[in-house]
């Protein structure tokens, strides 16, 4: 390792264990450098991480900020930063290093859109360096980065939202207000699930054929994952690797754990286990392709205890329907980010009698004196369920989630308010129940959670 880039890594892990010292319990005070921003200045912002969902997030935040100004970005690859000048125009600055973007004074905000692993790392320099942060899902890479990040971002007074967009959808809006008016009675189970059978829907994303040591930064790239010569699959096919990235969960039930929080205004849960395998994606990856998890929810003030089952399945060769359901005493809200359907079905008073049941093994005499009573017990208007409702709603076709999500953010900043729809507490609220799920199934045990203190319990 070169002596430029050990520098950068000690200043990095000792900016990050200066953070995790501090107390997370500190009150939440507002840094006095909060400034609101005038509604006639625009916000100017840079992309950290180039790929995929780096150039999906920069569209998006211009679709949801007109008056928002992209001027620069970051990247490891050379590609990259050629293409940010071919689609946004040669006059963005661009860099492979992503502290010379935290060194201008004229940025006000940052996207971090890199893997998983640099996540905390960069969110908290950027906080430090007086940035407004959007940070891609999960927010971290490991439960135990997730407490310190908060505190950065606390003692910042920043604005911070991340990025897990379908909250920000209409349906998803829908889908809460109908759940706090109790349309479903009380909760009692959730099954989500986003399951694919495509290669590139696997992440087997394509490779340039100039990609080397030449055109990656690969030193940098690793960070603080393990040293390892220069493979152009662990870095443009990133999500496959436990050192960069954290699978299935951390991509896709991350999305789905969030949509639940959401709705339900729930901490979290309180145990996590896990069971999957690699089934059909055998190209070296080192995380499962088919993940089911369980997570049992505690009762609160607010919602009754309940269970949610997480399903991803790379394989699945049959019919796929993507969807969200919160089942209740009184019916069920299944969803997507695009359209909702609410179920309203209840049980009647009376419990009914005769069929499948054991009254039929009652002597003759037994049954006409359980109907007498049956009969004084449930009058007749109690003894039908009110017929089966259903309502629909689709989203307007002009709804944007993911221009939602940024126009949320920049609205935030504007006002000087740290309220954004998906704050770094919320944020990580999600991801480590995601991040608890991978523990269990590698770990092959039990996962004991403190939603509230946002802690591993210790047995």
């Amino acid at each position: 390792m070169n002596p430029t880039r050990r520098k950068f890594l000690r200043n990095v892990t000792a900016a990050s264990a200066l953070l995790a010292t501090e107390s997370i319990a500190k009150p939440f005070n507002i840094i006095k450098d909060l400034k609101k921003i005038s509604p006639n200045d625009k916000i100017r912002f840079a992309t950290i991480g180039m790929g995929i969902q780096g150039h999906q997030d920069t569209k998006a935040a211009l679709r949801g900020a007109p008056d928002a100004e992209f001027v620069a970005a970051a990247d490891l690859y050379d590609g990259r930063l050629a293409r940010v000048k071919e689609v946004f125009g040669k006059d963005i600055f661009t860099t492979r290093d992503h502290r010379q973007i935290l060194e201008r004074k004229d940025i006000d905000a940052v996207l971090i859109v890199t893997p998983d692993h640099w996540h905390d790392h960069i969110t908290k320099a950027s906080l430090q360096a007086g940035k407004h942060v959007y940070c891609e899902k999960p927010m971290v890479h490991h439960i135990n980065e997730g407490l310190s990040v908060i505190d950065a971002w606390k003692k910042s007074g920043k604005t911070m939202q991340v990025g897990s967009q379908r909250i920000s959808s209409a349906s998803f809006k829908e889908a809460k207000r109908l759940f706090q008016a109790g349309e479903i009675g009380e909760i009692n189970y959730v099954e989500s699930n986003n399951d694919r059978f495509n290669s590139i829907g696997a992440w087997n994303y394509s490779i340039p054929t100039d990609a080397s040591p030449t055109t990656v930064d690969w030193d940098h790239y690793l960070g603080d994952a393990p040293k390892v010569p220069f493979d152009a699959k662990r870095f443009f096919r990133w999500r496959n690797y436990q050192d960069y990235g954290t699978g299935v969960g951390g991509d896709l039930f991350v999305h789905l754990i969030t949509g639940v929080h959401f709705v339900t205004n729930s901490l979290g849960p309180e145990r996590i286990m896990s069971s999957g395998e690699l089934s059909y994606w055998k190209d070296g990856r080192d995380v499962p392709d088919v993940l089911v998890s369980i997570l049992d929810y505690p009762k609160t003030d607010i919602h009754a205890n309940f269970q949610m089952v997480l399903r991803v399945n790379f394989a699945n060769a049959g019919a796929i329907a993507n969807n969200t359901r919160i089942i209740g005493t009184e019916g069920q809200i299944e969803f997507t980010e695009n359209n909702l359907v609410l179920t309203k079905k209840k049980l009647p008073k009376a419990p009914g009698f005769g069929g499948y049941d054991s009254f039929n093994t009652f002597s003759e005499s037994q049954q006409q004196e359980f109907k007498k009573q049956y009969d004084a017990q449930y009058p007749e208007d109690t003894r039908k369920a009110d017929p089966v409702k259903e309502v629909k709603f689709t989203a307007p076709k002009e709804d944007d989630a993911h221009a939602n999500h940024f126009a949320d953010f920049f609205d935030n900043i504007k006002k000087g308010s740290v309220g954004t729809i998906e704050d770094p507490i919320f944020g990580f609220r999600a991801a480590a129940p995601v991040l608890a799920c991978n523990e269990s199934y590698f770990s092959k045990k039990i996962i004991n959670w403190d939603p509230v203190a946002m802690k591993v319990k210790k047995k």
